[in-house]
This record gives C-alpha cells, structure tokens and sequence, in this order.
C-alpha cells in the first residue's frame, strides 16, 4: 500500500518536474491510500492557486485510492506520533494512517526524512 502526501500530489497535478517520482504510486490506484487531510490540504492549496473546477477535478483523482477517515482511534494514534517524532498535525495523521494501513509514504516533506517506511524525495 501507498500513501503520497499533499506535496506529492500538489507536485503531480501541477506537473513539477519532482512530479515523476510520484507516478509509480499514482498509477497504481489499487494500492493507493488516501488520508482524508490530503483531501483538504490538496483542494486548499489547489483553490487558491487556481480554480474551483480544477480543485474538484483534482479531488476526484485522490478518490479512486482507498480514502482513510479520522477516527478517534486513528486521532490518538497521530497525537502519539505527533509528539514522538515532533511533527505538526496533518503530517502525523498521514503517518499514523500509513502505520494503520501498511502502507509507504512517498513525499517531498521533509518532516518525514527520518522516519522508516518513507520515500522521501528533497525538494531541489
């Protein structure tokens, strides 16, 4: 399983040139993981760089992965995760639904260089 975080996707649909090292995962919606915090932070920074449609357009995208609500559950996980490795909330909700679903990260942020079962790819 794969998680891409907003950075990844945000680079995808913007088609950045790091955007390649994110085709793998993307294309692969059967093994796709989609925290619902990605949803948010991507149709955010997508509506404010350009339109409504194209916000939509790019949430339709996220949605053929498998889309992972917050749960309480999944909540404590990340606040536990949160504190161990010092990382704001939406990253460490990332986290924690990558740990509840087996599943890689693949990022640009590098709030995740350091910790296992990422690939992390720096921002050039």
């Amino acid at each position: 399983m794969n998680i891409v975080d907003s950075s990844g996707w945000l680079a995808y649909f913007a088609d950045e040139p790091q955007a390649k090292h994110f085709h793998k995962p993307l294309n692969d919606s059967s093994s796709l993981v989609v925290p619902t915090i990605t949803l948010y932070e991507v149709f955010k920074v997508v509506l404010r760089e350009t339109t409504e449609n194209e916000a939509l357009h790019a949430i339709a995208a996220m949605q053929k992965g498998k889309i992972v609500d917050l749960t309480p559950s999944l909540a404590i996980t990340a606040s536990k995760l949160s504190l161990e490795y010092s990382l704001p909330m939406a990253d460490s909700i990332i986290l924690a639904t990558a740990k509840g679903n087996e599943a890689v990260i693949w990022t640009l942020d590098s709030d995740f260089k350091k910790i296992k079962g990422v690939k992390y790819f720096p921002k050039k």
